[in-house]
């Protein structure tokens, strides 16, 4: 029914569907737009605030030249994630500690850019403030939001979003009432979508005045006539509107001080939920406990059960999908699932009335538990690449559960145990300002002694280090050593000297680095369990290995990695030992291999999508070029890479050493 498929996250969505009506709206909205730098649309649920703002910005999207980007906000709960929300969608990924919005206005202080702030009106406070800091530093910048109340800020121009125009009161087909021309947008609207659901279907002579009554029961809302007619399915539209009709009756004797149109909306989402069979009715609710896009394997761990079994959830999503309650889109090789927002809140309330909801939270935090404790577990196999795109997808899921782990008593301890497990999430996926806030939330809020504070300790540690906090890891990685030596758990102890060491290396203290680092790769090689952050260990003995000029014991080093690698199926660690060993021909004054390597690197770097890996790949491919005296092809590279540092912070992990 929103009449758009996502992309990517952040950039426009394809219209899949035709825009309906609203061209001169449209119009008054670029207008507003060329004179305003924040401009507003205003109105309930289900008017059309959404569509209305992604047309125009397709329209317009040419006069950006830095690009155009939706920012979904539906789904952010936590008013602190709304800068993080907007940095995803720029495909910015900044590992420093500097405040969000200072890495936000740095990169938008120059560029011509139009950001789409979609659903900000539970987030008000938040993102008044973050549009504030924006527009002042960042002049070219322009913001098109969508909210059901406006921002409040005195650069701001509000657009209220208007109904569809419908018909006049009289059922006349005339085509001129009181002096105006009859517009059609509504029935427009009401042909297209129920010809998309029964083929064939147009409005004639016949139907054209019982389409127009329904239109005016539904007071021009598209979500309503998107939802009215699909119906056409199995009813007449004479069968719609006298069962809407039936329903607006019921309505009256609700809250008389609500909106009116609140009240259709509700009614023609009530009247929908009133056409589905129980089990469908049951998995509507249940579903709205996700909050972003889900697939089958998630519907039926979480759904079932109390009266639904794996064959009802298969069969009501197939009817919720037909009823147009639920919307599919392709990932690839899987199908996925999503709500409208509108919907998903309709079912939350049948939920809560239900008195269902903490039962589910937990069953949706149980499976986004196990399924981030799968991803850790297989981190180090040939499944990096899968895992990784499926963390990605299931960003908004991941933030739910997490915040019911969060917000609810004695439940922290659980968090805990899922912010680590998505160690490979934060560090491969390179979302470690993402990883680091969730981290610190979790260690404040769980501080009982056990392991896994100890193993949160070292991965937050392991994060600031690569974030150039280097003070702030060092105090975490020596509270994780420490209470790992407690508490007799060899594991942990040995991660927590690894990265210590690795800590203690680049402070230049290379004696200290190596005892350590030495130590951990001792205790890794007896146990043989090779995890990602194991495998990290070669190249840190390796980058040592360097700084005291034992060129052949880095080689050595990152040969036996390279090794292990393989015989798992591992590309991640494998792509870094290629790095590094590009790292080392490079210091050891041969290029062409140095370029050979770092080739090699970069193909596994594109396949698991590793900014941070690619753009080091690609500097170092661009020293080889300006060594070999190849200027045009060295400074493409360098040109390439301005961008992709800037996305990224700090270039080279901030090593003096490698940026001389």
């Amino acid at each position: 029914m929103s009449g758009v498929a996502v992309r990517e996250a952040g950039r426009l969505p394809y219209e899949v569907t035709s825009f309906v009506g609203r061209r001169q709206a449209a119009t008054r909205v670029k207008r507003a737009l060329s004179s305003s730098r924040l401009v507003t649309l205003t109105g309930f649920g289900g008017i059309g605030k959404s569509r209305l703002a992604l047309h125009v910005a397709h329209d317009v999207r040419r006069a950006f030249s830095a690009g155009t980007f939706l920012v979904e906000l539906a789904n952010v709960r936590d008013p602190m994630l709304v800068p993080q929300a907007v940095a995803a969608a720029l495909g910015i990924h900044d590992r420093s500690t500097r405040a969000p919005e200072a890495v936000l206005v740095d990169y938008l202080a120059d560029k011509q850019v139009l950001l789409v702030l979609d659903n900000c009106e539970h987030l008000l406070g938040a993102c008044s403030r973050l549009v504030a800091v924006l527009l002042a530093a960042a002049p070219r910048l322009r913001i098109l939001a969508t909210s059901r109340e406006h921002l409040g800020i005195v650069a701001e121009q509000t657009w209220p979003v208007p109904p569809l125009s419908v018909p006049a009161g009289s059922d006349s087909s005339t085509s001129q009432q009181e002096g105006r021309p009859y517009q059609r947008e509504a029935l427009t609207l009401f042909e297209q979508r129920a010809a998309a659901a029964l083929p064939g279907f147009t409005i004639n002579e016949e139907n054209e005045q019982i389409v127009a009554r329904l239109c005016r029961r539904l007071d021009g809302i598209p979500l309503a006539i998107e939802l009215a007619a699909v119906r056409v399915r199995v009813l007449s539209v004479g069968q719609i509107l006298t069962r809407m009709e039936n329903r607006f009756r019921l309505l009256t004797t609700g809250d008389r001080a609500d909106d009116p149109r609140h009240q259709t909306l509700r009614a023609a989402v009530d009247w929908s939920y009133n056409l589905c069979n129980e089990h469908e009715k049951q998995l509507w609710a249940r579903c709205s406990v996700f909050t972003d896009e889900f697939d089958l394997d998630a519907a039926e761990n979480v759904c079932t059960g109390d009266g639904l079994t794996d064959d009802d959830v298969f069969a009501a999503l197939a009817g919720l999908i037909d009823k147009s309650v639920l919307t599919r889109t392709e990932e690839r090789t899987k199908t996925r699932y999503r709500m409208l927002e509108t919907i998903r809140q309709y079912g939350h309330d049948r939920l809560t009335e239900a008195g269902a909801e903490n039962a589910l939270r937990c069953r949706h935090r149980d499976y986004y538990l196990h399924l981030a404790e799968q991803s850790d577990a297989e981190s180090a196999g040939p499944h990096q690449a899968g895992w990784l795109a499926r963390l990605r997808a299931e960003r908004g899921n991941f933030w739910a559960a997490l915040d019911y782990c969060f917000t609810t008593p004695g439940e922290a301890s659980v968090g805990l145990r899922m912010v680590s497990a998505l160690w490979f999430y934060w560090a491969a996926g390179d979302y470690l300002r993402e990883g680091r806030m969730w981290l610190d939330r979790a260690l404040a809020l769980e501080t009982e002694p056990t392991s896994q504070r100890a193993r949160a300790l070292w991965i937050t540690g392991w994060i600031a280090h690569r974030q150039g906090d280097r003070d702030g890891a060092l105090v975490l990685l020596n509270e994780s050593r420490e209470l790992a030596r407690k508490l007799g758990d060899e594991t942990e102890f040995t991660y927590a000297t690894q990265f210590l060491g690795d800590r203690e290396m680049w402070d230049n203290n290379l004696t200290r680095a190596t005892q350590l680092l030495d130590e951990a790769l001792a205790r890794h090689r007896a146990t043989g369990h090779w995890t990602g952050p194991a495998l990290a260990i070669f190249s840190i003995r390796a980058q040592a290995a360097g700084l005291l000029g034992d060129l052949d014991r880095a080689m050595v080093l990152l040969h036996e990695c390279r090794k292990i690698c393989t015989e798992l199926g591992e590309r991640w660690r494998l792509s870094w030992a290629e790095w590094n060993m590009a790292i080392t021909w490079w210091a050891a004054g041969d290029p062409t291999k140095a370029a050979a390597s770092a080739s090699r690197s970069l193909r596994n770097k594109r396949e698991l999508n590793d900014l941070l890996g690619i753009s080091d790949c690609v500097e170092l491919l661009a020293w080889v070029a300006a060594a070999e005296r190849n200027p045009e092809r060295a400074a493409i590279l360098f040109g390439a890479l301005d961008k992709m540092w800037e996305l990224i912070g700090t270039p080279l992990f901030g090593s003096e050493t490698l940026l001389t």
